[in-house]
């Protein structure tokens, strides 16, 4: 992998990011379910020196032994720190070309919900022909985002 960035949903906080491997991890537990409206949080652990904000986040305790940076104009959850400093999680759709990533292994798995872990038999359907979704970007006038 190499230097890559993303950010929040409104653009307002970006990073740039050193990413050495492609490894990710979920995290099912239930903090992470509720700071991300998930079943699951999807992560990228950094060396905190490898993360450089170009815009500063807000940040929030998340809990007793870490800290959450987020933005505060869009609510997007950027990732969390654990007080140590030792390093950073990135949320993985925080990237802006996630793809590369592969995730590694599953952790907080006393809160996991099974039937969400394998939905590869599920029917699939684009947003782009999604007719509730698209009905209302071209009420507005604009094109289903990718």
């Amino acid at each position: 992998m190499a230097e890559m960035s993303g950010g929040c949903q409104c653009g307002r906080v970006r990073y740039r990011a050193a990413a050495d491997s492609a490894e990710a991890y979920l995290c099912h537990c239930r903090m992470c379910q509720r700071a991300t409206g998930g079943f699951a949080a999807s992560f990228v652990h950094l060396p905190a020196e490898a993360v450089h904000w170009e815009a500063e986040p807000d940040w929030y305790a998340s809990s007793p032994i870490a800290r959450g940076p987020f933005c505060s104009a869009c609510g997007t959850p950027l990732g969390f720190r654990f007080n140590d400093g030792t390093g950073i999680d990135l949320t993985l759709g925080s990237f802006d070309d996630p793809y590369g990533f592969v995730p590694q292994s599953h952790s907080g798995v006393e809160s996991l919900h099974e039937a969400w872990i394998d939905t590869s038999a599920l029917p699939r359907q684009r947003s782009d022909e999604t007719p509730s979704v698209t009905s209302r970007w071209r009420a507005a006038g604009l094109e289903v985002p990718q």
